[in-house]
């Protein structure tokens, strides 16, 4: 079995969780998501809207046992979200280079001869403070796309480590021409 999905995930209080069809609908105090489920996976809540628990048609096929634990990860994923922002944290290195939140969008100052906006997607949000730049959302993967988007804006390079990098990331430094001699 999925250790994963083995046991009944909890639910806490001020999120609901509703199955129609094949259809997962959670809807908390942060806002709501839906997953459509595989043909091959079911889920039940609990009538009291405590716990879930996700099933499958064969507990013994490989390929029904990642899905049972893909789709449990998953929805603990959406229940967490909308109880709790999920969050990025970006950091910006480097002379002159600067990030503004102008409304819903970021306005970068990168060493081009332009300035680079990119506009926030509908349910995240972001706050900057001194080149840290914090993505938050309800969903956790677009959350993380998101960020990988700005990351890719100008990735950071390993001579003076300029560029855009996350947080708990480590560069790692190479050695210029100097050291060549």
């Amino acid at each position: 079995m999925s250790r994963i999905a083995k046991k009944p995930l909890a639910i806490p209080a001020g999120v609901e969780v509703r199955v129609d069809g094949n259809t997962v609908t959670v809807k908390g105090p942060l806002g709501e998501l839906k997953q459509v489920l595989h043909e091959r996976v079911s889920v039940t809540v609990d009538k009291d809207n405590s716990t879930f628990s996700v099933f499958v048609k064969d507990a013994n096929d490989v390929g029904d046992k990642a899905l049972w634990g893909l789709f449990a990860r998953l929805i603990r994923n959406m229940v967490m979200g909308v109880s709790k922002y999920f969050e990025k944290t970006l950091e910006l290195s480097g002379v002159g280079y600067r990030v503004n939140l102008q409304g819903t969008k970021l306005v970068f100052a990168l060493g081009f001869s332009h300035p680079v906006e990119f506009p926030l997607p509908e349910g995240i949000k972001a706050e900057v403070n001194n080149n840290v730049i914090k993505i938050m959302g309800v969903d956790k993967h677009q959350v993380g796309q998101v960020a990988a988007n700005i990351r890719a804006l100008k990735k950071p390079e390993p001579y003076k480590g300029k560029g855009l990098k996350y947080s708990d990331e480590v560069i790692r430094r190479k050695a210029g021409k100097a050291s060549a001699k």
